[in-house]
């Protein structure tokens, strides 16, 4: 039996968190809806992925990011921005392997999954 990837999406808007888990239903999908639940579900579950909004409520993305990768170095990490001007460079400047700006396509999404995730099931 084929292992489904574990994917974390990181978003407070509960309509984003929806349609990624619709784009993504070939994934194992768990959600956080801000850094302070990422890092705990983050810790429990070590996904293979983690698709981390940037500006959220209490912690946002890039500190959640520093702290995932002070827990597990070796975590992927890929910002999600409507941001990308103004956030992507402090987010990739803390550990994110990459920024994908908002609104994406599905394919967009799944091809940016694979470049990761195969790397991480191979």
């Amino acid at each position: 039996m084929m292992v489904r990837p574990r994917l974390l999406i990181v978003d407070d808007d509960d309509s984003i968190r929806e349609i990624v888990k619709i784009m993504l239903k070939d994934y194992d999908v768990i959600e956080a809806s801000d850094g302070e639940e990422a890092v705990r579900i983050y810790k429990m579950f070590k996904p293979e992925l983690v698709l981390m909004d940037i500006s959220m409520p209490r912690k946002d993305g890039v500190e959640a990011t520093k702290e995932i990768l002070n827990f597990d170095p070796n975590a992927r990490i890929v910002g999600l921005t409507a941001f990308a001007r103004s956030r992507g460079k402090e987010m990739l400047e803390n550990g994110a392997l990459e920024v994908l700006e908002k609104p994406f396509t599905r394919k967009t999404l799944k091809e940016l999954i694979e470049k990761y995730v195969t790397k991480a099931v191979a």
